[in-house]
C-alpha cells in the first residue's frame, strides 16, 4: 500500500477593490480578506495584481502627461520589501495561520515594479518576483524582471508558482513554469473593466480562458483573484464621459481552476466583493498528467526545446581586484553548446 500523501486544502481568489492609491488602507484591507479567509477554513489566499496600492488605470485613460499628476502619489504609496507595511502583512499570516500570494506595486529605490510575494502561514517570505515584461503601457511605469522570477517554490502544501496578467499569454515563460513540476499556481489579474466592448482581447472572456487553458495545459489548480474598480476609483479617473466609457465600474471576475481547466468555487457578480472559495486536492494532478505533461512525457525535445536563462540580472556588478588563482579557470561554453549538448541528453527544458 503507498506511503504517499497528497496535500488538500481549502484555496480563496480575491475579488475586491484596494483602497485605491493608501498604502495603509489598502494593507489593512488585505488583513481584513486574510482574517475572513482564515474564518472559513482558507489555507491560501491570492490577491490580484498591483493590489497595493491598486492599478495604474490612468495609463490607459490619457496622455502621459496627464497621467503625471498621479505619479508621485503612486510611488509614495507602493510597497517596499522588507518594510514594516510588508512586515504587517507576514504577521497577519503568522497571526491567521494562513499563506499568501500578494500581488503589488513594489518600490525598489527610484523603480517600481509589477510584483508578487509568497509568504507561508508563519509569516516567512519564501519568494518575491517581478513581472518580466510589463505590458504595453505599463512599460511607462514598471522595470522589468529577470529569468530568476520565473520559480516554483516547494512548500508544504504543494510546489507554488506565480504570474501577473499576460504573462499568461507567454508560452515560453508559462513552459518555465510547467517544467518546475508546478502544482499550485497563483495568477493574478487587474480587473477586466477597461475598454469593454471595444478591445475584445482585454475582456474576461479571453482572460479567464488564459487561466483556464494554464490550468489544463500545465496540468496545475490555478487560483485567479481579480480586482474591482470601485466608484471611488472610476470618480477619480474618469473625469470626463470618454473616460467614463473606457473605464467602467466592477470588472471583477475572479477564478478558481482544476488541473482539468474545470471551474472551481462559486463565482461572484462582477462589481461584488468577496472570496471565491474551493477545496483542492492535489492527488488529482497525477490524473491529469497522465493524458499529457508538456513538460515530460508528452514533450518532444528532439525537435523543440527551451533555453531558460534562470540568472539573477543586476545592473551594476561590483568586482575587486582580480585573484590570481582564478585567472585560469576553465571556459564557459556558449549558449548554443550548451543547448546542443542538452538536446543529446534529450531534455526539454535547458536551465
Amino acid at each position: 500500500m503507498s506511503s504517499t500523501t497528497h496535500p488538500r486544502l481549502r484555496v480563496a481568489a480575491v475579488q475586491a477593490a484596494p483602497v485605491f492609491l493608501d498604502l495603509d488602507g489598502t494593507i489593512d484591507k488585505t488583513i481584513d480578506l486574510m482574517a475572513q479567509a482564515a474564518g472559513q477554513g482558507v489555507q491560501l489566499i491570492a490577491f490580484p495584481e498591483t493590489w497595493v496600492p491598486g492599478y495604474p488605470w490612468w495609463i490607459w485613460l490619457d496622455s502621459p502627461a496627464w497621467g503625471m499628476q498621479f505619479v508621485q502619489r503612486y510611488h509614495d504609496n507602493a510597497l517596499v520589501v522588507g518594510s514594516p507595511e510588508f512586515d504587517r502583512i507576514r504577521e497577519a499570516a503568522r497571526k491567521h495561520r494562513i499563506w499568501v500570494s500578494l500581488g503589488y506595486s513594489e518600490k525598489a529605490a527610484g523603480s517600481l515594479y509589477i510584483a508578487q510575494a509568497l509568504i507561508d502561514d508563519q509569516g516567512n517570505t519564501l519568494q518575491t518576483r517581478r513581472k518580466l515584461k510589463p505590458t504595453h503601457v505599463e512599460r511607462t511605469v514598471f522595470g522589468e524582471g529577470d529569468g530568476s522570477d520565473l520559480a516554483v517554490v516547494e512548500t508544504a502544501i504543494g510546489n507554488i508558482g506565480s504570474l501577473s496578467c499576460w504573462e499568461h499569454l507567454q508560452p515560453l515563460s508559462k513552459y518555465a513554469m510547467y517544467s518546475q513540476n508546478e502544482q499550485i499556481h497563483c495568477g493574478a489579474w487587474p480587473s477586466f473593466s477597461l475598454y469593454r466592448g471595444g478591445a475584445y482581447a482585454l475582456g474576461a472572456e479571453v482572460n479567464n480562458a488564459a487561466s483556464q487553458v494554464y490550468a489544463a495545459e500545465g496540468q496545475c489548480f490555478v487560483v485567479a483573484p481579480c480586482a474591482t474598480v470601485s466608484k471611488a476609483m472610476h470618480e477619480l479617473l474618469c473625469t470626463d464621459a470618454g473616460k467614463q466609457q473606457m473605464l467602467l465600474v466592477g470588472g471583477g471576475f475572479a477564478r478558481i481552476y482544476g488541473p482539468d481547466g474545470s471551474p472551481l468555487g462559486k463565482n461572484l457578480a462582477e462589481d461584488e466583493e468577496g472570496l471565491v472559495v474551493a477545496d483542492i486536492d492535489l492527488g488529482m494532478i497525477s490524473l491529469a498528467k497522465a493524458a499529457g505533461d508538456p513538460a515530460g512525457h508528452y514533450s518532444r525535445p528532439d525537435v523543440t526545446q527551451l533555453l531558460f536563462n534562470r540568472k539573477r540580472r543586476e545592473p551594476v556588478v561590483l568586482q575587486g581586484p582580480a585573484e590570481p588563482e582564478k585567472a585560469a579557470a576553465e571556459p564557459v561554453s556558449t549558449p548554443v553548446e550548451a543547448a546542443a549538448a542538452a538536446a543529446v541528453a534529450r531534455q526539454p527544458v535547458v536551465a
